[in-house]
């Protein structure tokens, strides 16, 4: 695995912040977000858990949400949609000001998009026997913008880690530079989510609780699995995107992109043989 450098924020993005996202699709802001933001977060995500399991909530906004079982054998969400719509205080870290500051690294039009696509996103992975969710194929999330029929435009994925995550646990694999490809890379590059072998020239993500970790949309980029289980493999990030083009809110009433109808090849299809392997492997 390739190593790269991490960055402290400081206010405001620097000429090297801006040329070595520029430059690389990606950057890794450690200590971006206190551990008080982060504990209120993740209570705040246990809530909207515990009443979506309770009712047993399909959709939100026309995106199926992703159920699975924790490691006690309890119900989870695995993929959260929305989230900012039902939490304060990931809705107050969305829109803060500090994050805000993002933006410099998009075209002077680019907004964070809290009603828009999947709005902000809360991924919990987890490596155990019920788990439905615990790694994702190559892909670009930009190709999404075809099966809304618009051109692919600029994006940015900013994740902010709420647990530690070494490599033990998978996790964001991403090959640099790829962000400036041409549309046929963009499309062919890889075999859409069904493709999960490690590439030479990836880079491993590793991030501790409060870090912000971005990268541009039209990266090629995988989740790999823990190959911990249990306990030990958990891993909570939030996804908050950032987009140019018409303003294309979410409401109740909206229908499930196209694309969700391959949701099954996330994860779902390797789980078995995966759970095997490190079962026999510990």
């Amino acid at each position: 695995m390739k190593a790269y450098k991490r960055f402290r924020f400081e206010g405001q993005l620097t000429a090297e912040q801006y040329l070595f996202f520029q430059k690389n699709g990606f950057i890794h802001f450690e200590g971006f977000a206190s551990q008080q933001e982060v504990a209120d977060i993740l209570s705040s995500i246990d809530t909207i858990q515990k009443d979506w399991v309770a009712r047993d909530v399909k959709v939100i906004n026309g995106i199926p949400i992703k159920y699975g079982k924790d490691v006690d054998g309890s119900d989870i969400v695995h993929r959260f949609a929305f989230t900012s719509q039902f939490s304060q205080p990931v809705k107050d870290f969305a829109s803060s000001e500090k994050l805000k500051n993002m933006l410099e690294l998009m075209p002077d039009d680019a907004r964070i998009a809290l009603d828009e696509k999947d709005g902000v996103v809360f991924n919990h992975y987890v490596n155990v026997s019920g788990s439905n969710f615990f790694e994702m194929g190559w892909h670009t999330d930009s190709a999404r913008d075809l099966f809304y029929g618009k051109k692919v435009n600029p994006m940015l994925n900013v994740g902010l880690y709420l647990d530690d995550s070494p490599v033990s646990k998978g996790g964001l694999r991403i090959l640099p530079g790829t962000h400036s490809q041409g549309i046929f890379q963009t499309l062919f590059k890889k075999k859409y989510f069904v493709d999960h072998k490690e590439d030479v020239n990836e880079v491993a993500v590793e991030a501790k609780a409060g870090d912000l970790v971005i990268h541009d949309g039209r990266m090629w980029h995988r989740v790999a699995a823990a190959t911990v289980q249990g306990e030990a493999s958990r891993r909570r990030v939030m996804y908050i995107p950032v987009i140019i083009g018409k303003y294309q809110p979410k409401n109740e009433n909206s229908k499930a992109p196209f694309y969700h109808k391959f949701s099954h090849l996330v994860g779902d299809s390797r789980k078995t043989a995966i759970l095997k392997k490190n079962k026999k492997a510990a």
